[in-house]
């Protein structure tokens, strides 16, 4: 019967597309022919191929959400608001970055496997040239809102949904992502999807305007409309402008109030456009601009606008200052290194959206520090950081650590029972430490908690918890996942962002990372280190990372009987090795290394994934070594 429908459906475009147009049916609609015939003729479909869509390897869809992380951020809220507003039954609320691969969705959970059926998952490829007319790929093509339904869908099999989907574009005018709503119900009439359009529409105006505003932060920004009440809203202008008073970027109803296109206003001086001085301008900004003031253009238009930034108080250069880069709160760990400090910001960031954390690292290299950072950095600073180390403890007993038992239940338990430490993190944080030892029956059981959020004791029932995960290991998981030790789907449900941590030998703050661990383990002591002993400290290759060297200096700190440590207060591991020979050693390994990662590049034509697969490493791990290295980057090729 299925396949009945595939070829009637595919006849039909056939024949609509060979231009014997029906009078009524789809291919009635000029806009669903013209993109049949491009999937024909330009993309050579077949419209009766019942495949699903392509779908992304799991690291470029993770580096795709990170190259759009501050969109996806912006349009979560918007994306969960317009699933409310749909009332939500039968609907996928989804965002895809400009290629139309799907990088967010947002549906009921009982209806997720209808909507995965259909092809709507993370990673799927819905661009025109890969599955036909469809609201994604068509609203790509025709850079504009629009409504596919049922059976204007190029292909057969996509012919049971309807999907309303809208651009939403950057401060430039490239776009920058698509939104759609997606409903597989039958009785969606395209007559009703007039309200929902409305809504999609609207969304992608919010995320959009939020976008610039965001984007252009450390800019002059003038918000401008019509009527003053609208200023604010999503129909107002935008338009960012730099010190010089030059136009940066702005937005499509900035051009549309101005009567300019885009290349008429970008590089020219704000004045132009505008009767106004720049100095009489600037000094009606603020940093929180609010009312609405009148302004009007040069060619005689009325508007209201309101100014973001800082007010100035005389004349004088118009370069506004640079905007100070506001650091985390890190309590408890040195982040001199400015590659980890730009991973601890994005793991803050996803960490606070629920996102959860990977942390992989050398033996020693400070993976729990790191967690507990970003735990103590975040909203849940003041909740139970718990940690359980899945390699340190008994198979038999990592069940009961960490679901909890009701007394009774078993031989030898407590008669009052015990709480799990997925109990105990719950409003905070659990952090699993050697992830990739945890044994396979377990990993079902966390799986199922991670999605439900319910944890059910040994003996018990059911206990709603609300924990954040971050997980942490010096395994490769990917090869663990590959040797069946470790789930796929635990794995890519655990990995929404991998933070490679540096061993310690790599990391460029080693001085800072000196300081910061002494003072700990002095706790008050006065302890200074002489310059050779402190040179023998930063020389060696600390193969116990982070965890040797802090306690190395436990060590001299409660031997130290006077203020001061020297050479021949280390141990003999570290203290008599002459720097002369360290040094003679250390470059030819360096040069080894070096010579390694170009030779290894070349081979696979500078494909930055490829390359690290190779080697074994993370692409960030990949990264840092040729920053180390002073290796600039190629295009791949």
């Amino acid at each position: 019967m299925q396949n009945d429908h595939f070829s009637r459906h595919a006849r039909q475009v056939l024949t609509v597309t060979r231009g014997q147009d029906p009078l009524h049916g789809p291919g009635s609609d000029p806009s669903i022919a013209r993109s049949w015939l491009r999937c024909l003729e330009d993309y050579h479909l077949d419209p009766a191929l019942t495949i699903a869509p392509t779908v992304l390897e799991h690291d470029r869809l993770l580096e795709s959400r990170e190259r759009l992380q501050q969109v996806l951020h912006i349009a979560g809220t918007e994306m969960n608001n317009l699933h409310q507003q749909l009332s939500g039954a039968g609907h996928a609320v989804l965002l895809t970055d400009a290629r139309g691969v799907i990088l967010n969705c947002v549906t009921a959970p009982s209806e997720r496997k209808v909507f995965e059926h259909a092809g709507l998952w993370l990673g799927a490829d819905w661009s025109e040239a890969c599955e036909g007319t469809n609201g994604i790929g068509t609203c790509l093509v025709e850079r504009q809102a629009l409504t596919i339904h049922r059976d204007e869908h190029f292909r057969g099999r996509h012919t049971g949904l309807t999907c309303s989907a809208s651009p939403v574009f950057d401060p430039h005018g490239d776009l920058l992502a698509v939104l759609d709503v997606s409903s597989a119900r039958e009785a969606v009439s395209r007559q009703s999807q007039f309200h929902t359009m409305a809504l999609v529409n609207l969304s992608a105006k919010m995320i959009e305007s939020c976008y610039f505003l965001r984007h252009f932060e450390n800019h002059w920004l003038l918000r401008f409309h019509l009527q003053a009440e609208s200023v604010g809203l999503f129909s107002e202008g935008l338009l960012a402008f730099d010190g010089e008073g030059r136009i940066c970027a702005l937005n499509q109803s900035a051009q549309n109030l101005l009567g300019l296109p885009r290349g008429r206003l970008l590089g020219l001086p704000v004045e132009m456009f505008f009767d106004c001085r720049l100095d009489d301008l600037l000094g009606r900004s603020s940093a929180n601009a609010s009312a609405s003031w009148p302004l009007r253009t040069r060619d005689g238009r009325s508007l209201f606008a309101v100014l973001r930034g800082e007010a100035r108080r005389a004349p004088g250069p118009r370069v506004p200052a640079p905007a100070k880069v506001e650091r985390p709160r890190v309590p408890g760990i040195c982040l001199g290194d400015e590659a980890l400090q730009n991973d601890f910001r994005k793991a803050l960031r996803v960490f606070e959206r629920d996102v959860p954390l990977l942390i992989n690292g050398e033996t020693g290299s400070g993976k729990e520090a790191f967690a507990k950072a970003v735990h103590h950095a975040s909203q849940r600073a003041d909740k139970p950081f718990v940690a359980l180390n899945c390699a340190a403890i008994p198979e038999s007993l990592i069940e009961s650590e960490l679901f909890g038992y009701r007394g009774g239940s078993f031989t030898g338990s407590r008669k009052e029972g015990m709480r799990g430490k997925l109990q105990q993190a719950d409003g905070g944080t659990l952090f699993l430490d050697e992830i990739g030892d945890m044994p396979l029956a377990l990993q079902t059981r966390l799986l199922r908690v991670l999605e439900d959020r319910l944890v059910v004791p040994i003996g018990g029932e059911p206990q709603a918890v609300d924990v954040r995960v971050i997980s942490a290991t010096h395994r490769n998981l990917q090869e663990r996942v590959r040797d069946a030790s470790f789930r796929e789907d635990l794995y890519y449900r655990l990995n929404g962002l991998e933070i490679a941590l540096p061993p310690l030998r790599e990391r460029s703050d080693k001085s800072q990372l000196l300081d910061f661990l002494l003072a700990q383990e002095a706790q008050g002591q006065t302890i200074v280190l002489d310059a050779d002993a402190r040179q023998a400290l930063l020389d060696f290759s600390w193969p116990g990372n982070v965890r040797q060297m802090r306690t190395v200096l436990r060590t001299l700190a409660a031997l130290c009987e006077g203020a001061r440590v020297g050479l021949s207060d280390l141990p003999a591991i570290i203290g008599r090795v002459p720097v002369q020979a360290r040094t003679v050693v250390k470059q030819p390994l360096e040069d080894a290394e070096r010579l390694a990662l170009l030779n290894m590049l070349e081979q696979q034509r500078w494909h930055m994934t490829l390359a690290a697969e190779q080697l074994g490493i993370s692409r960030n791990t990949l990264y840092r070594k040729l920053r180390k290295h002073g290796i600039a980057l190629r295009s791949a090729g």
